[in-house]
């Protein structure tokens, strides 16, 4: 069996930080660190699905794999789908992992965990999540929250929604989501023909076109959520953690 595809999606034209992939992080682009993270993770070949030359120069002066995609695509996923199509048009790839370039102090052991959701055949896409662990994180607009329930044995859940309020009601876990996607090819070729749906327009959550058309997600928990970089804050707090 062929190994996982990965492949990290990358644009200049970020709205709340332009420019990210490129941000210098302790003397090396972003897009550097996340790429360095998923060669070591050594699940199987990596790429950058990039929307600009200046990624493709980044990535490939530094000996790694790009592909320039067409910069007006919608998404991520989109963009992430037309790399596939070029890297691998013969379809050996059955599974496609979708990476954030936005995660520059992701360890290699995140990017496995989702693999063990995708052995689970009754998921079109597998994920991951973390526990929540303050009130700021819990009510932050920008941490997307989970509705799953692990059982005291279970590895993996269903996700039933995805929200940027708190939820579900009542005592337990709240999980926190992480971006990080593993898609069966035929899901994620299925996934980009959709239309936007309700959901997804309502909460600007790209995953509930999934969940709307049917598909099933699954959830690996994790320890601690890896950290984003959307603001020129959390640039700055990146660059801390890395030793800049």
């Amino acid at each position: 069996m062929m190994p996982p595809l990965v492949v990290i999606p990358a644009r200049l034209a970020s709205t709340r930080l332009p420019g990210k992939p490129l941000a210098d992080i302790a003397g090396r682009p972003m897009i550097l660190h996340v790429l360095n993270a998923a060669l070591r993770a050594d699940i199987g070949p990596v790429a950058v699905a990039a929307a600009d030359p200046e990624i493709c120069d980044i990535v490939t002066n530094a000996g790694g794999q790009a592909v320039l995609t067409d910069a007006d695509l919608p998404s991520g996923s989109d963009r992430v789908w037309q790399a596939v199509q070029t890297l691998d048009p013969d379809g050996r790839h059955n599974t496609i992992i979708n990476l954030q370039g936005d995660l520059p102090t992701l360890e290699p052991a995140t990017l496995r965990a989702v693999l063990t959701t995708m052995n689970n055949a009754a998921y079109d896409i597998g994920t991951l999540v973390a526990p929540i662990t303050t009130e700021e994180e819990k009510i932050a607009p920008s941490v997307v929250k989970v509705a799953c329930h692990f059982g005291p044995t279970t590895e993996h859940a269903p996700a039933l929604y995805f929200s940027r309020q708190p939820i579900p009601w009542g005592q337990g876990t709240f999980w926190h989501h992480v971006g990080i996607y593993g898609w069966r090819r035929e899901a994620l070729a299925r996934f980009v023909q959709l239309p936007p749906s309700g959901l997804e327009t309502r909460e600007s959550l790209e995953q509930l076109r999934a969940l709307e058309n049917g598909m099933r997600i699954g959830c690996s928990r994790i320890a601690i959520a890896p950290f984003g970089v959307d603001t020129p804050q959390d640039l700055e707090r990146a660059r801390r953690l890395l030793g800049a």
